[in-house]
């Protein structure tokens, strides 16, 4: 890539784009997330009540395609936040330092809540850590920030094949059936039982979490932040046409190199063969999924600008709140799947599962739509924005009285 260029074409208006790919990545992470709220068997091994060729095919799919990819493109659109970010402030004639750091602390707080009342596998606490790095690194030529992204995804990716090695090497020391099984059945028991048995087995969840989080999704996480944020600095989203030659060679390099190993992930799910072809698998994901991930966007920006753009505006202010919307979407599934509410957890199939992701995300959309036509923000986007600023802004739009 050539030196980064700073353009003319960037100003206080939206990029509709970016938000409706924001909001599409939401239903992605959701699809996933929503796996660990409606079985007690996520990460311990395929669950045994799924034994129907559909829920089998379902989790496959949402696997192959969603798993590891949407939560790195959200990545990508924090990146390319990020460089927004950094031009309010200069325009504001502010340092920038000061106004992120104060964002990326509400962020981290914010993200610390949400781990402990609602969804153990939270991922703001792991962006504000890395968002502070992402800060550190910003200063750094565009060459530079490129060569770490590389070498972060590369150095995930070689540390769980090591893994693999390890588990190939000493079977017994991985392979343990009958733990899991114990191990599931205590989860089901803790997140179906009263509200303070689910605090507590998300409390002793999120122990176990946390270091897969920072060495899994964090190095990942932080290698697109690099990403959106040179993006981000090129406008690319904004002049489009201008980066069609590289749109197109991510879409080449990104399918031909991130399909077969997302269907080998996706294959796993559906026939595991060992604990030690499950960590190669899943550090050839690691090493793919960054790749695939930038050709989703580079697919998704054009036809988002362009055929697509009814679509756009329909999934657009969902985007603009993604925060809010993020902590509703925990919200909505703790009470179908723990004992906040329905205790639905083991009883829904993949599909089902699915469906209620869905239907789900289809009242965000309308939500999203329905609050910015009356406030400027989402709620807590307003809050993160006061952080930032160092001020209230005003959150009642002026013409609200004429919403309809």
């Amino acid at each position: 890539m050539p030196a980064p260029q700073r353009t003319d074409v960037r100003s206080d208006a939206r990029i509709e784009q970016l938000d409706a790919l924001r909001g599409l990545s939401l239903l992605g992470i959701m699809l996933v997330n929503i796996g660990v709220f409606a079985s007690p068997w996520w990460g311990l091994g395929p669950d045994p009540v799924h034994a129907d060729p559909l829920d089998r095919a379902v989790e496959a799919l949402v696997t192959a395609v969603f798993e590891m990819k949407f939560y790195l493109l959200f990545s990508f659109l924090f990146g390319y936040s990020f460089s927004l970010q950094q031009d309010a402030a200069a325009r504001a004639g502010e340092a920038f330092a000061p106004r992120m750091g104060r964002r990326l602390l509400g962020l981290w707080a914010v993200g610390a809540l949400h781990a402990v009342l609602l969804f153990h596998g939270d991922i703001l606490t792991t962006y504000a850590l890395m968002g502070a790095a992402l800060l550190a690194l910003s200063g750094a030529g565009e060459r530079t920030q490129l060569r770490i992204a590389h070498t972060l995804i590369l150095a995930t990716a070689l540390g769980w094949a090591g893994l693999g090695v390890a588990a190939w090497m000493r079977p017994q020391a991985f392979a343990e059936p009958a733990a899991a099984a114990i191990q599931a059945q205590t989860l089901l028991r803790g997140f179906t039982g009263a509200p303070a048995q689910v605090l507590a087995a998300r409390w002793h969840e999120i122990g176990g979490t946390w270091p897969i989080l920072l060495l899994l999704q964090a190095p990942c996480a932080l290698a697109m932040f690099l990403y959106g944020m040179i993006a981000g600095r090129r406008g690319i989203a904004a002049r489009l046409d201008d980066y069609r030659p590289l749109l197109r060679r991510l879409r080449l390099a990104g399918f031909a190199i991130g399909v077969p190993a997302a269907l080998a992930l996706g294959a796993n799910a559906l026939w595991p063969v060992s604990d030690a072809v499950q960590l190669w698998v899943l550090a050839l994901s690691l090493l793919t999924a960054p790749l695939l991930s930038l050709a989703y966007a580079a697919c998704a920006l054009p036809w988002l600008a362009r055929g697509g753009a009814r679509l756009a505006e329909r999934l657009a202010p969902a985007g603009r709140m993604a925060l809010s919307n993020y902590l509703l979407q925990s919200a909505a599934l703790a009470f179908v799947f723990t004992g906040y509410g329905w205790s639905a957890m083991g009883r829904a199939t993949p599909a089902q599962a699915v469906a209620i992701a869905l239907a789900v995300f289809a009242a965000q959309l309308w939500l999203s739509r329905w609050w910015l036509r009356r406030f400027a923000y989402g709620p807590l986007e307003w809050l993160l924005r006061a952080l930032t600023i160092g001020a209230w802004p005003r959150l009642r739009r002026p013409d609200c009285g004429n919403a309809r």
